[in-house]
């Protein structure tokens, strides 16, 4: 089984939290049209100035789409 990474986009400011929660629509669409399995996304709210939005993808896809979208960083699902 591959493994799965969690990419996460950083957003800071007063409009963070709608900004990652708009982020988070466009992640989709792009799943969408690129066909890409597993379809989990989100956003995170940690306070009213810094929220996160993510993509979960696996191995093969990551380097895709990491040019594709450049996010921010990334992490293993555990």
């Amino acid at each position: 089984m591959s493994r799965q990474i969690k990419l996460i986009w950083d957003f800071r400011g007063q409009a963070s939290a709608k900004t990652a929660e708009h982020h988070e629509i466009h992640l989709k669409e792009y799943i969408h049209a690129e066909k890409l399995s597993p379809n989990i996304t989100g956003f995170e709210i940690f306070s009213e100035m810094y929220a996160i939005a993510f993509m979960v993808v696996t191995d093969g896809n990551m380097i895709q789409v990491r040019d594709a979208l450049k996010p921010h960083r990334g992490e293993l699902v555990e």
